[in-house]
C-alpha cells in the first residue's frame, strides 16, 4: 500500500469528534502565552505560522504521493509558491 492510501486509510479511522483544527491552534496559542507569563517577544505570527506550515506542507504533499502540482492546487497556491516552500523547511527532494 503506499504512503497516500495509508494515510487515506489512517484519516478514515479517526475518531469523528475530533476537535476542529482551529481549536486545536486555540488550545496551543493560550498554552504558548500562559507559558510566557508575560508579553511574548515580537513574532508570535511567524512563531505559529513556521510551526504550521511545515507540518501542512509534509502532509499534503505526502496526501499527494508527492505530487507538486496537486499539493499546490489543494493548498490554493502556485506550484512555483510551493517549491519555494519546501525548500524554505528543507522538505525538496
Amino acid at each position: 500500500m503506499n504512503a497516500a492510501i495509508s494515510l487515506r486509510a489512517d484519516a478514515a479511522h479517526e475518531p469523528a469528534l475530533q476537535p476542529a483544527l482551529r481549536e486545536c491552534v486555540t488550545r496551543a496559542v493560550r498554552r504558548y502565552l500562559a507559558d510566557v507569563e508575560s508579553e511574548p517577544g515580537e513574532g508570535l505570527h511567524a512563531l505559529v505560522m513556521g510551526e504550521v506550515e511545515s507540518p501542512l506542507l509534509r502532509e499534503v504533499m505526502a496526501w499527494y504521493g508527492g505530487n507538486q502540482s496537486k499539493a499546490a492546487a489543494a493548498l490554493g497556491i502556485n506550484r512555483a509558491t510551493l517549491r519555494k516552500k519546501l525548500q524554505q523547511y528543507g522538505l525538496a527532494d
